[in-house]
């Protein structure tokens, strides 16, 4: 009996672990996610240019996937950052907890189904015998179609992440075992993200939401790698709401 609960203890992350882990998923999602938009897609993707983006495209073909596995080990990693968030989180509030961790799985969703436009344009581009049906010209707007489904499909995604990050700085506010400014952070940060329920307000104030956003990111990050959460206040919320539920 005590060698099975020495072993439980054993392979049970402690709450400071679980934080300073994803505090270390959080710092690879932005990493990545920074490395497929900033370095790959930003790079060969021309705005309004069907050409040049498909003449892009080909010339660094290998560019392009490795932006695409980027994106996906992102998606991976905010994943397992949300389940994370969702049990450190869990002791303030069981319910708002799921409800913030459910608009998270759900972003995350959405955008792994609009990577597959993203990827698309290989396929289109790739000179595949079936495909000779179109000019050139027409395979390059399709291409650059496709990419603008794959930017929809992230306008969309900001919208729920916004929501998330509302919730999340919900419940870090009211923890108690984490300090209260980076919940702040993430809830104006939100809030930034839902200007994307309007593209073109949100795009005239991209620069701004970007700022907010970035700062409370790294700020969340450097906390969680480096302090973890306050154990002790956390351990005493838990077992306060594990009371309530037995009253």
């Amino acid at each position: 009996m005590n060698a099975t609960v020495t072993q439980d203890e054993l392979t049970e992350m402690s709450p400071r672990a679980k934080a300073r882990l994803a505090g270390g998923l959080y710092l690879l999602t932005m990493l990545l996610g920074g490395f497929a938009q900033g370095v790959v897609s930003d790079r060969l993707v021309v705005i309004g240019d069907a050409a040049a983006t498909a003449t892009n495209i080909a010339a660094h073909s290998s560019l392009y996937r490795l932006g695409f596995a980027a994106y996906l080990v992102e998606m991976a990693c905010q994943i397992a950052m949300t389940a994370l968030f969702y049990d450190l989180l869990k002791p303030v509030s069981k319910s708002v907890s799921r409800l913030t961790a459910i608009f998270g799985l759900v972003g995350c969703t959405i955008k792994i189904v609009s990577r597959l436009f993203f990827i698309s344009p290989l396929l289109v581009l790739g000179g595949a015998q079936y495909l000779s049906v179109f000019s050139a010209e027409q395979l390059q707007a399709l291409g650059l179609l496709l990419l603008r489904m794959n930017y929809r499909g992230e306008t969309i995604t900001m919208v729920f992440f916004g929501i998330y990050a509302i919730l999340l700085g919900y419940l870090i506010i009211r923890s108690g075992f984490l300090p209260r400014f980076l919940g702040v952070f993430s809830v104006v940060g939100g809030v930034g993200w839902l200007t994307y329920l309007h593209e073109p307000f949100a795009a005239s104030v991209a620069p701004i939401v970007l700022g907010v956003s970035a700062v409370g990111a790294l700020l969340k990050v450097v906390w969680l790698i480096v302090f973890g959460v306050n154990e002790d206040r956390w351990k005493a919320r838990a077992i306060a709401a594990e009371t309530s539920i037995w009253r």
